[in-house]
């Protein structure tokens, strides 16, 4: 379950062998790419996606990352015959290493600085609602077929974050519906409950994900990074310690040129040129 395949930065020079990686600008495009198969998750995938997000958090050109699916599909989840097959066979020790290291991927997404973005069309099931979860935002069409199925293979809904995570999106109800059932959530629902920000035409899904991406790149890249650490500090604390940290964390913006920047282009009428420091 290891990389044979370490990620080296730039991110713009690394090549990996489990899923298409481009870089445009300050924006990187994570493409699931087994479309015959719906883009399903492997162990190697597992590991690859990993080492990438957090090498991410050292990255200092990629400032948005958006994540999509090849074929028209997002993600079918785990490999039946790649993953949950040999996952039978094995024991409570090896199963554990799998199942911390399929968080693994979620907690590198959750801790890199970069807003990450998931464009999903299709099919995202399974390990790649969780993906899709995962993100800071999610794009999807009318096409989007959203299901968490841990219960049609006979485990619990709590996988990867997902209990802590999808009541947080949708609420405690809807959540609880999804993961008991496993049923699909179809984009228009999945809009209507919160689990997608947009729903957009299948041909311009990709193209506005990284539209967004790249705005976000060029916008104070450091409050941004700010912006998500505190979103996932806060689940865990009082409103109180809360806004205690807000007023720690908004105080070090203050002391960033693009503050400084801000104010002098508002001054001057002009729109202010962000460099992320």
């Amino acid at each position: 379950m290891t990389s044979a395949n370490p990620v080296t930065l730039p991110l713009s020079g690394f090549q990996p062998q489990h899923f298409q990686l481009s870089v445009v600008g300050k924006v990187a495009t994570v493409t699931l790419n087994r479309p015959e198969k719906k883009n399903p998750l492997t162990f190697e995938s597992y590991r690859e996606l990993t080492d990438f997000f957090l090498a991410a958090q050292k990255e200092e050109e990629v400032k948005a990352i958006v994540v999509t699916g090849a074929g028209g599909n997002f993600s079918s989840g785990g490999d039946v015959f790649e993953i949950i097959g040999p996952l039978v066979a094995m024991d409570t020790k090896d199963l554990l290493k799998f199942t911390r290291m399929t968080g693994e991927l979620v907690k590198t997404m959750r801790a890199c600085p970069q807003p990450v973005i998931a464009a999903i069309d299709g099919i995202c099931a399974g390990a790649g609602a969780i993906v899709a979860m995962a993100s800071d935002l999610r794009f999807g069409t009318a096409e989007t077929k959203i299901a968490f199925l841990f219960n049609r293979v006979g485990l619990a809904g709590c996988d990867m974050g997902a209990c802590a995570m999808l009541p947080r999106i949708v609420g405690q109800g809807r959540a609880a519906e999804l993961l008991y059932t496993g049923r699909v959530l179809k984009g228009e629902e999945a809009e209507r409950w919160g689990f997608l920000n947009r729903l957009i035409a299948r041909v311009s899904v990709l193209a506005e994900a990284q539209a967004l991406a790249a705005e976000l790149a060029d916008g104070p890249t450091f409050a941004n990074a700010m912006t998500k650490r505190m979103l996932e500090m806060e689940w865990a604390m009082s409103v109180e310690s809360a806004i205690e940290a807000e007023a720690v964390a908004q105080a070090l913006c203050m002391q960033t040129e693009d503050f400084s920047r801000a104010y002098h282009a508002f001054a001057e009428k002009r729109k202010p040129i962000f460099e992320g420091n």
